[in-house]
């Protein structure tokens, strides 16, 4: 067991696995303290998801987005940069799909439907080039222009939309049929769900993303650069540029995230008074996930199951949704106290120090 915890690959398994132990056993102490019964909301959960059809179809939907934001965070983490404007680079994903679907309804099915989730992730991928370019030229921390450019994102897209694409009901028209990812199969199988063709497309992005990191020289070099810059550029590498791509990548992806909102489960976007929060859950998904793309796509799971199911737990037991948050904070909470649970591992298996 000491051998197993010792292996870095091994360990980045174990630690999130313990960390999702402890969140759903504070949770069921948090439960029981205030009057609650744990056992009967953690079963309200497995039932909706698992065994109502509706609830399945609404969390296979919501896992959609988090694999995407996930995604985005987790490839700005391997490149050595912490992008916190995934939120933003959604956003502006988002309107980027609906306004290209308006403006071109006439266009086929065939060639309206790429063309908006490119120009979403185009779209993203700008929102993230710039806080990549005054990073890799100014060095300007990326944590503070991508904070600020979430703001910009988040009033840019409402004026946008109450000036040239507003209908009633403080939101655009929407979309055409030609540019929907909706599916009439998808929403009878999981009795009337908003599952949509969008989940092909995230595992399909999931599936790039480990190949380039991990399977082409791009992606090596964008890893070297990321944790160590200064070997990287006595290597020959230009550290500047693989800085601007990465931030693009991690835009792009997250661009496509908004695309799914708008193309798949919307059909259309609103004017948001906040954040939707979806992009900044997709930090929460990449720690969670350990920055790799099968993990991303678990972290999204679990997620998405405990949002979802926090409907239900609320009807059949009573239970605030907000206890979901707090077991979501906690398992967090746990994954950034990863060398605690293994200082804690090693000290109880025998032989450990």
């Amino acid at each position: 067991m000491t051998k197993i915890l010792k292996n870095v690959h091994w360990f980045n398994i174990i630690v999130p696995i313990i960390a999702v132990i402890l969140g759903l056993l504070v949770g069921a102490i948090i439960m029981l303290l205030t009057g609650y019964n744990p056992i009967l909301a953690y079963q309200s959960i497995l039932e909706s998801v698992f065994l109502q059809p509706y609830y399945t179809g609404e969390t296979i939907r919501a896992i959609i987005p988090l694999i995407l934001t996930g995604l985005a965070v987790a490839f700005a983490f391997r490149t050595g940069l912490f992008n916190i404007g995934v939120e933003g680079q959604l956003l502006v994903g988002w309107f980027a799909a609906v306004a290209v679907s308006i403006m071109f309804s006439g266009l086929p099915k065939l060639i309206l439907l790429p063309l908006a989730i490119i120009v979403s992730a185009l779209a993203g991928g700008l929102w993230g080039f710039i806080p990549g370019l005054l990073k890799a030229r100014l060095k300007v921390h990326e944590v503070i222009i991508t904070i600020m450019m979430n703001y910009i994102a988040l009033y840019t897209t409402n004026y946008l939309i109450k000036h040239f694409l507003y209908a009633e009901g403080e939101k655009t028209p929407n979309i055409p049929e030609a540019a929907s990812l909706a599916s009439t199969f998808l929403s009878n199988l999981t009795q009337g769900s908003r599952l949509h063709w969008g989940i092909i497309v995230a595992l399909l992005a999931a599936l790039i993303v480990w190949f380039l990191l991990w399977r082409t020289t791009k992606g090596y070099e964008l890893r070297a650069v990321g944790y160590n810059p200064h070997a990287s550029r006595y290597a020959g590498m230009n550290v500047k540029n693989n800085i601007v791509l990465s931030m693009v990548i991690s835009g792009a992806l997250a661009g496509v995230a908004g695309s799914m909102e708008g193309l798949g489960t919307y059909q259309y976007m609103m004017i948001n008074s906040t954040f939707i929060g979806i992009g900044f859950n997709g930090i929460a998904v990449a720690l969670l996930g350990m920055n790799t793309s099968i993990g991303v796509i678990i972290g999204a799971a679990l997620f998405a199951i405990l949002q979802t199911g926090s409907i239900t737990m609320q009807s059949t037991a009573g239970v605030p949704t907000e206890i979901v948050s707090i077991i979501i904070a906690v398992i967090i909470f746990f994954i950034g106290s990863s060398y605690i649970i293994r200082w804690c591992l090693l000290r109880v298996t025998k032989g450990g120090k």
